[in-house]
């Protein structure tokens, strides 16, 4: 098939080199360069990268507004468009342009988590599942009708960047299946019933509350890693927690148990993995022969 690929961050960079491997790609959509590291220098998007490499035309408008945007687009006469993680909302003629319309790759079971956040809020609300829907495009926020869907089970210490992977690769084999099938496809229009929307994550997000209970916490901290990165003050410093798992024991809110062990509002969790200012990501052990903890780390509030 004549392939439109409109993707902008390292998640949708399988996709494309599964699309790139069995149909033609007539263009790559992806959102500027952006400056990036100290110098600030240019930097293009992952799915820009592997698109170059692959030899692939490449295309970076900052939006679609324009009639000789729509146009150039309509110019491709495409079979399909595939839209995953691209970052700009597409107007009803970009939309109608393909022959097939617009199919988009979206990280959950719609109708649940609809939004910029999928993987995120999974995690931090304690799903115990997510998953992949191809959906039909259309001009609602992921309101499509889905036309194929894959659940994976999500694990107990799972942090949002294994999901993240995880997810992607079945992306890639979800979106294949799913040209490979066309025009055979049924639509599924989605239930109203169960609709929930994963908001952009915040970094004020990332403080923790050692009120909370336990099993909050441990979703908290695991859905925020590896980015923003949940975090907890310890003698002035900020403390990036990026796994953690339950554990029996009980406490103060912020007591520390012992190692790594703090018990919160209810309950108590350990935490497997941190990242200390200016170092990179270490088991807690090891992170805890340079750092000292208090008896108690601070509860928000307090």
């Amino acid at each position: 098939m004549r392939v439109i690929f409109m993707g902008t961050p390292e998640f949708s960079v399988p996709v494309l080199e599964a699309l790139a491997a069995r149909h033609e790609i007539v263009a790559v959509y992806s959102q500027p360069p952006r400056p990036a590291g100290r110098g600030k220098a240019l930097r293009p998007s992952p799915v820009q990268a592997k698109a170059e490499a692959l030899g692939l035309p490449v295309r970076h408008p900052l939006n679609f507004k324009s009639e000789e945007e729509r146009v150039a687009f309509a110019a491709l006469d495409a079979d399909i468009a595939v839209v995953v993680a691209y970052g700009l909302i597409l107007p009803q003629a970009v939309l109608d342009a393909p022959r097939h319309g617009c199919l988009n790759i979206h990280a959950s079971l719609l109708p649940r988590w609809r939004g910029a956040a999928p993987i995120h809020r999974a995690i931090m609300a304690g799903d115990a599942e997510t998953g992949v829907c191809i959906m039909q495009m259309e001009a609602g926020l992921d309101t499509g009708p889905v036309l194929l869907r894959a659940a994976l089970p999500i694990g107990a210490t799972e942090t949002t960047g294994e999901l993240h992977d995880r997810l992607s690769a079945l992306g890639a084999r979800l979106i294949t299946e799913a040209l490979e099938q066309l025009p055979g496809l049924v639509p599924e229009v989605q239930p109203e019933v169960g609709v929930t929307y994963a908001a952009k994550i915040d970094k004020a997000e990332a403080k923790i509350d050692w009120a909370r209970p336990a099993a909050d916490l441990v979703h908290h901290i695991n859905g925020l890693s590896p980015f923003p990165g949940a975090w907890t003050e310890i003698a002035g410093e900020r403390v990036k927690l990026l796994r953690a798992e339950l554990i029996a024991g009980q406490g103060a809110p912020g007591q520390v148990l012992g190692g790594f062990d703090i018990a919160c509002g209810a309950g108590a969790l350990r935490v497997l993995m941190a990242q200390r200012e200016g170092k990179r990501p270490m088991p807690s052990a090891d992170v805890l022969k340079g750092l000292s903890l208090p008896a108690t780390l601070q509860a928000e509030g307090r």
